[in-house]
């Protein structure tokens, strides 16, 4: 599979997932991952998780404009790069949002975030 189809079914597992239920991306997070949000420095997978269902709505819908990707390191990663929409419930507009995601594969192939 080429790099652009390894990241679009990356971003769409992440996004949808994301929307459906924040606490089932655990799995994609690594002890060694961290998440920069708004200045504020977060890592480990719990940590992340924690962060993320902690944030201060329960619905959303992103929608997906762009997904670029390019190879990183000598293991399989890559550094994906999206922007799009998040469309909050009971808000009348969407929100911008853009997010780099640099990723790895593991043994077994699948990619992980390594923010």
């Amino acid at each position: 599979m080429d790099p652009d189809s390894v990241a679009k079914a990356f971003v769409e597992h992440y996004y949808s997932t994301f929307d459906a239920n924040r606490a089932n991306l655990a799995g994609l997070y690594q002890d060694g991952s961290m998440l920069t949000f708004e200045g504020q420095k977060i890592q480990g997978s719990q940590n992340i998780v924690a962060k993320l269902t902690s944030l201060p709505f329960q619905q959303c819908q992103h929608s997906i404009t762009t997904v670029d990707c390019q190879p990183s390191g000598p293991a399989g990663g890559m550094l994906v790069f999206v922007s799009g929409n998040l469309q909050l419930a009971g808000e009348q507009h969407a929100l911008k949002f853009s997010q780099d995601v640099p990723s790895d594969a593991n043994t077994t192939g699948k990619l992980l975030c390594v923010q």
